[in-house]
């Protein structure tokens, strides 16, 4: 009798667990569906306004840290002109920097930027449908990934 106890139990808990991994996996497919609603299509947009969110600096020996963009003078906020081929910082920032972007290139739903200036290599990926943002800066022994949304700045 102890072991049929055992194994109810045993059951029950996996039919438990079951349950939440249903739920969570039900919650998590309503959370993913809510944010592609709410994300920013900007395929049409050839002035964006984007935002960092989060920066990772990597360095030769392998080691990384996350920082805050403004930890290390990453504007919070960069205008992307694909007409103008510019990256600039906003008007409020006060910072007056601007950068011109010397490939772009729309393809796949997906807007690619480059460029070089200062010593550093940079290359924004923007996704069309969504805005959302990876950069990668770079130079001699120093990598940069920035993450961040974009969205049409004419709105």
């Amino acid at each position: 009798m102890h072991l049929i106890q055992i194994y109810l139990r045993f059951t029950e808990e996996i039919n438990m667990r079951s349950q939440v991994i249903r739920k969570t996996h039900i919650a998590l497919a309503l959370l993913l569906a809510s944010a592609m609603s709410i994300a920013d299509d900007v395929a049409d947009s050839d002035k964006l306004l984007c935002s960092t969110s989060q920066l990772v600096v990597c360095f030769e020996d392998g080691k990384c840290i996350t920082m805050q963009p403004w930890e290390i003078g990453v504007p919070q906020f960069v205008v992307v002109d694909t007409k103008k081929k510019l990256i600039s910082t906003t008007k409020a920032s006060g910072e007056n920097r601007s950068t011109p972007i010397r490939t772009l290139q729309r393809e796949d739903g997906t807007i690619f930027l480059q460029g070089v200036e200062a010593g550093r290599a940079f290359s924004f990926s923007i996704n069309e449908r969504t805005g959302l943002l990876t950069v990668a800066v770079s130079r001699d022994g120093l990598t940069v990934s920035v993450f961040g949304a974009c969205t049409d700045s004419d709105n």
